[in-house]
């Protein structure tokens, strides 16, 4: 009986200890005081743990025992000289001073009671004897004696170093380490005095040193430097509790079932089964719920930490969130925000062009589109406040929210909860309303915070998007607005060419060869400006490349032109040059060339086409008499779009055929001098069937 309530008291001496060195690593944050009072607490547990293995199986031996007792002496010995700051001695504070010899003192006294241990102790067994007294050597009664005489002294020192103001947040630890080795000194000078140890004592400092573990606690939470600096996740915290409750769970239901399997009669072991499969149901059902998940989430919080979030672990999974998954941004953005207060859905109302807020954007509910106006006192009562608000609390006490006037239609939003403000430079963007939380919330002035600063965080993300977007329509329209310029172009000199065959059909109307001519220039515009209506509705689809040989090319260019006055002449030098080029865009390229050549020369003058090879080029010069270019006109406006010399020109034309030009991988140079005429090279890479490696 005796031995049974030893061992219990030990056991329950361990327990306490290291639920209190869980604390120290899981509750508070801390430096050095922290480690220190964490080990001495762990090896407390150690040393309880084997006196009740000790009495109740008989091992480990007593030796180990010993060894125990003068760590444990030693851990807290080595906490309270820690707290009593010798290693950082003050000159105003000579008792510190005076401390530094003692603690080498110290340190070597205990050294030499481990080495005595080793090699001195009998190692005698600790066992129940009829007289109810516990046998020991006088060697180690005398130097657990000492140990307590050294942690008496220590407690005293520290209590009377530390100012009064102070001692309110320590006077427990020194009263529960005062009592450890107050307690410690009766028991070893009695086993000194009679050579055995007395067994009603033995057993009671299992339960005495239970009883003091809590004052230690307490003297720990008043004093937050002797914290540990080690913190527990929050995810491995969660998914630990939820398997020790589901063990625990389990173990209830076998129990359980046990005993309907036992009192069930006939029907027991049926009874059992059909109760296991249901309870193993329920537990499945409960694991994968999302609201008891978040209620475990918000319990944990509110219960093990000082701060209800892990703000890295919710700052990366919100930016995730922002920026990875399935959904549109829009909807991210609101559950984002909702994961914070494990919210399940919500809606986003965001600023329209016309100044209004209109719902954009659902997650996991339907909304109407509901529209706000900037100028009521909802919007302007979220732009001015930046506040997040709690309807719950609002329709509870509404004189917290004076200047709020809530929209109509928020009540058809069923188990709307919290508004959450999107301001970005002081200007309300938008807002988001987050159903009802799946667990009870405390909107306290840290969620509250949250919300803000997230707010603020989707309010630059959606507002880069919108921008986004807005820009993108400015490009499309801007390639469009580009390609009808490029369009109009080319039909304006399609007008010139039908024209100039319509200045021309009264004089020339009965020569067969003019007919024919014009109406293959007829067909040729008819089939351009069909082409060019093609490009137009396709928008910017993709250029074909083909073959095609230039001296064919200019040729039929050459043809087109003949009626034009002055004529152009063609020189081939090198036939059979290839290039690789669309051959429309490229015609029309070259064509615009012949044709500026053509109008800057007078009807007197002359110009010449002349195609040659030079290396692995084509080059194409366009040479006219005309009246030319002065060098800064070249430099500055020539190659510029909208610059033109010419009353009805667009100044798109030689832009055109530089950018084209330059995407063959070819050049386009041009010599002028004002007066005497102009020559524009045109420099093409020649097309290889089997290019050299």
């Amino acid at each position: 009986m005796l031995s049974t309530i030893a061992t219990a008291g030990y056991v329950t001496a361990a327990v306490a200890y290291f639920l209190l060195f869980v604390l120290l690593l899981t509750s508070w944050r801390g430096r050095l005081y922290g480690l220190l009072l964490a080990i001495a607490c762990l090896v407390s547990v150690f040393w309880a743990a084997a006196i009740a293995g000790q009495l109740y199986w008989g091992y480990p031996s007593v030796f180990l025992i010993e060894i125990l007792e003068i760590f444990r002496h030693a851990g807290w010995s080595i906490f309270l000289i820690t707290l009593l700051g010798p290693f950082q001695p003050r000159k105003e504070d000579s008792t510190l001073l005076r401390m530094r010899p003692s603690v080498v003192a110290i340190a070597v006294l205990y050294l030499i009671f481990f080495v005595f241990i080793i090699f001195l102790n009998s190692g005698n067994s600790i066992e129940f004897t009829p007289h109810s007294q516990l046998p020991g050597s006088f060697s180690n009664f005398f130097t657990g004696v000492l140990m307590a005489v050294i942690g008496m002294i220590l407690v005293e020192q520290y209590y009377r170093n530390t100012s009064p103001e102070q001692r309110w947040g320590i006077k427990f630890i020194c009263l529960g380490m005062g009592s450890i080795f107050v307690y410690d000194f009766y028991l070893l000078s009695d086993a000194l005095l009679f050579r055995k140890i007395n067994v009603d004592i033995w057993i009671a400092r299992g339960w005495v040193n239970s009883l003091i573990v809590p004052l230690i606690a307490l003297s720990a939470a008043r004093n937050p430097k002797w914290s540990v600096g080690i913190s527990l996740s929050r995810h491995v915290l969660f998914y630990s509790s939820a398997l020790f409750g589901a063990a625990v769970y389990l173990l209830v239901m076998a129990a359980v079932g046990y005993y309907l399997r036992l009192s069930g009669g006939t029907w027991g072991t049926v009874l059992q089964l059909t109760f296991l499969s249901g309870a193993i149901l329920l537990l499945i059902i409960l694991l994968f719920s999302g609201t008891t998940r978040s209620w475990l989430k918000v319990f944990i919080s509110k219960h093990f930490y000082s701060y209800n979030y892990d703000y890295r672990e919710e700052w990366l999974r919100f930016t995730r969130t922002l920026s990875e998954g399935e959904l549109e941004l829009r909807a991210r953005a609101i559950k984002a925000l909702a994961q914070l207060v494990e919210s399940p859905a919500g809606g986003l109302w965001f600023r329209q062009e016309n100044g209004r807020y209109q719902s954009i954007a659902g997650w996991n509910i339907s909304l109407k589109k509901e529209i706000t106006e900037a100028k009521n006192k909802f919007c302007q009562f979220l732009e001015e406040k930046a506040w997040v608000i709690d309807l719950r609390e609002y329709h509870a006490d509404p004189k917290k929210y004076s200047a709020l006037v809530l929209p109509d239609w928020l009540s058809d939003i069923p188990e709307s909860r919290l508004i959450v403000p999107l301001v970005l430079h002081r200007e309300l963007l938008g807002f988001v309303i987050l159903i009802e939380p799946r667990s009870a919330i405390n909107l306290n002035w840290e969620v509250r915070d949250l919300l803000r600063v997230a707010g603020t965080q989707v309010a630059s993300y959606l507002a880069q998007y919108e921008a986004t977007n807005a820009l993108s329509i400015a490009r499309q329209f801007e390639s469009f607005n580009r390609m009808s310029t490029f369009v109009v172009h080319d039909i304006k000199n399609l007008i010139f060419q039908l024209s100039l065959l319509l200045s021309n059909a009264e004089k020339h109307k009965d020569n067969p060869e003019f007919q024919k001519d014009m109406i293959e220039t007829v067909n040729f515009s008819v089939n351009k400006m069909k082409r060019l209506l093609e490009k137009l509705s396709s928008g910017n689809q993709s250029e074909k490349s083909n073959t095609l040989y230039l001296d064919q090319l200019l040729q039929q260019i050459i043809e087109r032109k003949s009626f034009n006055i002055p004529k152009p002449l063609l020189e081939i030098t090198d036939s059979g040059l290839m290039v690789e080029a669309d051959y429309s865009r490229l015609e029309r390229v070259l064509g615009h060339l012949i044709q500026n050549a053509i109008e800057a020369t007078p009807k007197n003058g002359q110009v010449w086409v002349r195609l040659i090879r030079k290396d692995n080029s084509a080059v194409i010069k366009i040479e006219d008499t005309g009246h030319g270019m002065s060098e800064q006109f070249i430099q500055k406006k020539l190659f510029k779009p909208f610059e033109s010399t010419k009353a009805a020109g667009m100044g798109i034309g030689v832009f055109e055929s530089k950018e084209y030009i330059n995407e063959l991988g070819g050049q386009l140079a041009v010599d002028s001098q004002e007066l005497v005429g102009t020559t524009f090279s045109v420099m093409l890479p020649l097309y290889r069937e089997h290019p050299e490696s």
